[in-house]
Formats: structure tokens, C-alpha cells, sequence
């Protein structure tokens, strides 16, 4: 009988890891050499220019535009979409048969919605938990009600 391999997908909007699981029992490791890692660089950087400036319709007065779109938000879009690829790829290669994604709540919305329609058919599970800075150790403890390590 063939053991039923299920990766557990450890986000937030810029880092994750995978996890393997092949069974009550067998505990936790990483499958992939890698680690994901999405730009957390601060608006200096992500941003070339200050806001520009325009008149008040009436009156004398200046202000600052409103930047159409936060770059923080867009890089933690651009992320989910770069994750929601890679769990693609692999599901075609089928490196596993079962699916459960922690993420922090923002996060898990976007991968939801990145998601191709294979990958969402191995999700067995889903936490809305950031669990990005926890040890090995202590992943099984906070999966215990979905996923028997």
C-alpha cells in the first residue's frame, strides 16, 4: 500500500517553508532544500520617488497624492502567486497527495484566491495561524487537531 504523503505549507506574507508528513507517527521534515523568501524591504527602497504634489480644485492649496496602491501589499500579492506556482509544479510531479496550509489570516485569503483549482482539490486543511517562527519541534503540537504527526 502506498503511504500517503501530505505537505503542510508554513506561510505569511513573506516567508514559508514545507513540511512532509507520511503518517501518524512519522513526525515532520522538510521535503525541499528551500525556504521561500519574498521581499520585506522597507518603502524606500520598494518606492523610486517621493508622492507627487497637486493643487487643492479651490483655492490656493498643495498636498500629497495618495499612492494608487500600498507596494507592500502588492510585494505580499506577488508572493502568494510565486507560492501558489511552485505548489503547482510539484502537485503535477505529485510529490504529494494531501495538502494543509498555515498561514497568517491575509495570507491564507491570498493563496486562496492564487490557488489553482488541482492544488485546492489536496487541501485537506486550513489555519489561519502565523506559525512561521516556530520550531520543527513544535509544529505537531499546533497541528494536532488537523494532522495526526
Amino acid at each position: 500500500m502506498k503511504k500517503t504523503v501530505t505537505w503542510v505549507l508554513i506561510a505569511d506574507g513573506h516567508r514559508a517553508r514545507v513540511l512532509q508528513n507520511d503518517g501518524p507517527g512519522k513526525g515532520f521534515f522538510p521535503p525541499l532544500k528551500q525556504e521561500y523568501i519574498g521581499s520585506a524591504a522597507p518603502t524606500r527602497e520598494i518606492v523610486s520617488d517621493r508622492q507627487g504634489r497637486t493643487f487643492d480644485s479651490k483655492g490656493q492649496g498643495r498636498h500629497a497624492m495618495e499612492p494608487q496602491t500600498d507596494p507592500h501589499r502588492y510585494e505580499k500579492l506577488r508572493f502568494a502567486k510565486q507560492l501558489s506556482e511552485e505548489l503547482e509544479a510539484y502537485q503535477k510531479k505529485g510529490a504529494f497527495d494531501r495538502l494543509v496550509i498555515v498561514a497568517a489570516p491575509q495570507t491564507l485569503g491570498d493563496l486562496r484566491n492564487e490557488l489553482s483549482a488541482g492544488v485546492k482539490a489536496m487541501i485537506v486543511a486550513e489555519v489561519a495561524k502565523d506559525l512561521t517562527k516556530t520550531p520543527l519541534q513544535e509544529i505537531s503540537t499546533h497541528l494536532a487537531d488537523v494532522l495526526a504527526a
